[in-house]
């Protein structure tokens, strides 16, 4: 990466209650200590996901910003949340920014992120990912997260897996429980060498 872009971007999307917050708040209890790391919480009607994560000391206040789109375009909010953390964090060298459940992707150039990461609950069925779209399909790392679930919802992640396959070819994946922490070092490495590409 050039010194311009040594900053890593990484956008989290993906419907609402998929688990991106949860997902964001174990990447940072993992890399806070090795790393400058800072949030920008996409909301469409509240501050929540921000106001969960200051409240659980995910990270400082400081490095938390929680962006309310009203469902609308919110490029411009964003860009300002990240001049606001690059000003008042100036070592900063990871921003995590969730989208509000509405395709970030849409709302943003994909220029804008080093990796991109779609998260899906296993809830929505083992067929999903040939239904899925952009997002599961062309993401730089698919999350299939609640994994704990399948056998309550009848899904096979055997099934699942196939159809990831097909769907992604060689683009990497992660199945997860983020209430045990399974999976998730496989988000971490991905941003680890992401930021050290």
């Amino acid at each position: 990466m050039s010194s311009q872009s040594s900053l890593l971007m990484v956008g989290i999307d993906g419907p609402i209650g998929s688990g991106k917050t949860t997902l964001i708040d174990a990447i940072c209890r993992r890399l806070r200590s090795h790393c400058e790391i800072a949030v920008i919480a996409n909301d469409a009607f509240t501050l929540e996901d921000a106001a969960f994560l200051i409240r659980g000391e995910t990270l400082s206040a400081e490095r938390i910003r929680g962006v309310q789109t009203r469902g609308a375009s919110h490029v411009a909010m964003n860009l300002s949340a990240i001049d606001d953390l690059k000003r008042k964090i100036p070592c900063l060298e990871i921003i995590l920014i969730e989208s509000d459940g509405d395709n970030l992707s849409a709302r943003f150039s994909s220029a804008l992120f080093n990796l991109t990461i779609y998260v899906v609950d296993v809830a929505a069925g083992d067929r999903i990912p040939r239904k899925g779209g952009a997002g599961i399909a062309k993401s730089d790392l698919l999350v299939i997260n609640k994994i704990d679930l399948a056998p309550y919802v009848g899904v096979s992640l055997s099934v699942m897996e196939q159809e990831i396959r097909k769907v992604r070819g060689p683009l990497p994946y992660a199945f997860t429980n983020l209430k045990t922490g399974n999976g998730i070092d496989c988000v971490v490495e991905a941003i680890r060498a992401c930021k050290s590409a």
